[in-house]
């Protein structure tokens, strides 16, 4: 206040004071704004991380894993449910489900219809930064541009039908609401069936059926009975102008850890864009999708929270993989993003 006096006494004038006043309110409030602005800044996003099942799965512990080393706080979500169905009291679906834990196609036409209008979906994601689809089981067919028959391979009966309500939900509210997201492997492939793109089933069928020998370049083998199939390791080419490219900041990755039986065919007639590819025993294999309508909506085929924990961890063979900086870079990026 005697500041304030002395300033109006020297300039003999009420608007001489006022002004002064203006000017230390001014900057008070500039340091207040800015000391906010700071504080804010130093706070790490919260990345959610999307429901399944067995939250001890691998592919999901190692997402998880990932972004803390990255920087960031993962989120394990609750499941996404719809309204249109009734669900026990232990989360599992009462109906739309068939004898293959597959959803059946009303069940299916009512997703893809309906997508988020009809469910929880905004109270699962409120307060995320950025949202990652991990790895997981196969996306049933019936969910498909176009609906397929269960494949019938015994050993791959592998589906959560309630995963894939949940999944389809949220990434068609990310989609019309463009929160950011990014899809690994499933993810991708979730990804791909919300956009319209037809799907490989089963890539040894697939080759099979074309008359071409497969090596298992995108899943090993069990190498025996109850023994534990690890990554398969190969190359990917990123395409120009891409979010995976620009993270990357190069147009080819080696060692790119991959799980999957299952892959995406066409995006002909979608707002999909293909953005990495690897050859296959002669074939090209799409390995990174974006939706170009999107600001950010991109998923890769391939594990790079793997390579990230296989180093954590001091795997023997981690050097069979990408390297840590740049498996890595990929859930910085995410963090920086958000």
């Amino acid at each position: 206040m005697r500041l304030l006096e002395t300033l109006v006494f020297m300039g003999n004038s009420w608007k001489i004071g006022a002004v002064c006043v203006l000017l230390i309110v001014a900057a008070t409030g500039f340091s207040l704004v800015y000391s906010h602005w700071e504080q804010d800044s130093d706070e790490k996003p919260s990345i959610g991380i999307m429901w399944r099942p067995d939250r001890d799965s691998e592919s999901f512990v190692y997402t998880l894993r990932a972004v803390e080393a990255a920087g960031g706080i993962p989120v394990e979500l609750d499941p996404v449910r719809s309204f249109d169905f009734e669900y026990g009291d232990d989360g599992r679906l009462k109906e739309g489900v068939d004898g293959n834990g597959i959803l059946t196609e009303d069940a299916a036409d009512i997703v893809k219809t309906g997508t988020w209008h009809n469910s929880n979906v905004e109270d699962v994601l409120k307060g995320m930064d950025f949202i990652i689809f991990p790895g997981g089981e196969d996306v049933c067919p019936s969910l498909y541009r176009e609906p397929q028959e269960w494949h019938g391979i015994e050993e791959e009966r592998y589906y959560s039908a309630e995963r894939d309500v949940s999944d389809y939900i949220a990434m068609s509210y990310c989609l019309d609401n463009d929160i950011p997201f990014l899809g690994i492997c499933r993810g991708m492939q979730v990804l791909a069936v919300v956009s319209g793109a037809s799907m490989i089933q089963d890539i040894p069928t697939y080759f099979a059926d074309m008359g071409i020998e497969y090596h298992n370049g995108h899943r090993n083998p069990v190498p025996y009975p109850g023994g534990y199939r690890d990554y398969a390791p190969h190359d990917v080419t990123l395409t120009g102008d891409s979010v995976i490219r620009g993270i990357m900041g190069t147009g080819q990755l080696s060692g790119c850890p991959s799980w999957h039986h299952q892959g995406v065919r066409s995006i002909e007639g979608t707002a999909l864009k293909v953005t990495g590819y690897t050859e296959t025993d002669g074939m090209m294999m799409i390995e990174g999708l974006e939706r170009t309508d999107k600001t950010c909506a991109f998923g890769i085929q391939y594990h790079p929270e793997a390579a990230v924990v296989k180093y954590l961890d001091d795997a023997p063979n981690k050097t069979d993989y990408m390297d840590y900086d740049a498996a890595l870079a990929v859930f910085e990026w995410v963090v920086d993003y958000a």
